[in-house]
């Protein structure tokens, strides 16, 4: 009954419920909260960030840190520790893995033989990051979170190439996360507070993709044009105990939308593989959840 209570907001018309095999590839894990997916062909690795003490640096005590995660044998090793914020990360098809470092104001960048140095320096609290085929890297800034520009807000997503950073919007209340579609090269970001994904094609025109939402957080876009979100109005509390937390899909060819799951406690971020799996965090359970659909549509 709450779920449908939760749903009844949503035309029948353009709602549905997938079919997916839900499972818990990973515990015991420490507030993990960015995931990104390997491309690989020869098999999938997780990358994720661990957030246990947000805003300390390992030098003051933190001990945050950006992992990796073998699927199949469950096992993790570490890629980098010290960071005082890694929130969200990016996998690029040459082998690079991205993350943004909200309270220090950088982006790193690790690339395939395993050398870690800084992106971009000097940015103004980053927080998603997403990277397209080209290498060009997507990010947003979050400052002033829950202002808009017009009460004197400046938070902004702009894209890194070539050595130049495009301002692509400003004046957004909370451009959470970020993530472009590789068919069209359409570039859509989460505004939580406002409860809303914006769209913004290469023409430069931005516009509402879907509104209605509350707290839309992570968001991803897999090589089919099929995207991905979560919703965390209830951070920490599971189905069970009253929460109405979502992980959803959405064809952009056919705007049908559909539940991948319902009730995990805190969705953080979500990413998917070439199979079309789905992997998301939940950050106060301490997991790593992966969905797997039973019949494509």
């Amino acid at each position: 009954m709450r779920l449908l209570t939760s749903l009844a907001f949503i035309s029948a018309t353009a709602l549905s419920f997938a079919s997916y095999d839900v499972k818990v590839i990973k515990a015991g894990l420490n507030r993990p909260t960015g995931i990104a997916v390997s491309t690989a062909e020869s098999g999938n690795v997780v990358y994720f960030s661990q957030l246990p003490t947000p805003g300390i640096s390992g030098a003051k005590g933190g001990s945050n840190s950006v992992d990796m995660l073998q699927p199949t044998t469950g096992v993790v090793t570490n890629i980098h520790m010290g960071e005082p914020d890694p929130r969200n990360l990016a996998y690029g098809v040459d082998g690079s893995l991205y993350w943004t470092c909200r309270t220090a104001g950088v982006i790193l960048r690790r690339s395939s033989t395993g050398v870690i140095a800084p992106l971009l320096t000097s940015l103004d609290h980053p927080n998603g990051i997403t990277v397209d085929a080209f290498g060009t890297v997507y990010y947003t800034q979050l400052p002033t979170p829950g202002v808009s520009g017009p009460n004197g807000g400046y938070n902004t997503v702009k894209a890194f190439a070539n050595g130049i950073i495009t301002q692509l919007a400003i004046g957004e209340p909370e451009p959470t996360d970020v993530a472009v579609n590789p068919q069209d090269g359409h570039v859509y970001w989460t505004c939580r507070s406002a409860g809303v994904i914006l769209e913004r094609a290469p023409s430069g025109i931005i516009s509402k993709f879907l509104g209605g939402l509350n707290k839309p957080m992570g968001i991803t876009i897999d090589r089919r044009g099929h995207l991905y979100f979560t919703e965390v109005p209830t951070p920490g509390l599971s189905g069970a105990m009253g929460g109405g937390n979502f992980v959803w899909e959405v064809n952009l060819d056919t705007a049908k939308r559909s539940i991948v799951h319902f009730g995990d406690p805190e969705p953080t971020d979500v990413a998917v593989d070439r199979q079309g799996r789905v992997y998301w965090t939940c950050s106060s359970a301490g997991v790593i959840v992966r969905a797997t659909k039973r019949d494509d549509d």
